[in-house]
């Protein structure tokens, strides 16, 4: 590897880290170098920094493109493609998060709706499937919420983070005030409403 220590050691834990994430670790390396880069590169000078092989970069430009996690670039009197990476993080964060929902989450939700609609036959069944529809609504919940995080502009969006301690705090004394009755909260269940 010919990089400098920092990126050195920056690539090689994003590597480490891939392989947790569900990608391989050349295509973790290969996205930590062009996140670095102040410029964008080609295949060739990705497998001189890295020492991959030109067919392993290939591979991990492919994937880090269906991922839509880098970008392509054409230099003036350079036949040669270019990738880097978006310069701004938060662009980084809603793609990864958007591509994760589409590849693991959608398909667990469409497969959650086809269950709930078989009709169970036995009280085993019936157990199953209330599981199936509780797990269901709740993916459905989160879904909702990442919906409506993602339709707010990103200076928002870090407004809303940066209050998460001060709004569990209001949530908290306001529960003091009016018992939450929307559901069960850390083990508790909400109040029985009186008929």
């Amino acid at each position: 590897m010919q990089l400098p220590p920092l990126h050195q050691e920056f690539v090689l834990h994003f590597g480490e880290m891939g392989s947790r994430w569900g990608i391989n670790r050349t295509v973790g390396q290969i996205y930590a170098l062009l996140f670095l880069s102040a410029e964008p590169l080609n295949a060739d000078q990705i497998v001189e920094r890295l020492g991959f092989s030109r067919s392993n970069v290939s591979m991990g430009l492919k994937e880090l493109q269906s991922w839509n996690l880098v970008r392509l670039r054409h230099m003036p009197d350079d036949r040669r493609d270019y990738f880097t990476t978006p310069q701004d993080l938060w662009e980084i964060v809603r793609t990864l998060v958007q591509e994760r929902k589409k590849r693991e989450i959608d398909p667990t939700l469409t497969k959650l709706r086809e269950l709930q609609m078989q009709q169970p036959a036995t009280d085993e069944d019936r157990h199953a499937h209330a599981r199936i529809a509780e797990l269901g609504a709740l993916i459905e919940l989160l879904s909702g919420w990442y919906s409506d995080m993602n339709r707010l502009e990103t200076e928002r969006l870090v407004q809303l983070l940066a209050l998460g301690s001060k709004i569990q705090r209001l949530v908290e004394g306001a529960e003091r005030i009016v018992p939450f009755a929307g559901g069960a909260r850390k083990g508790r269940t909400a109040p029985a409403t009186e008929a």
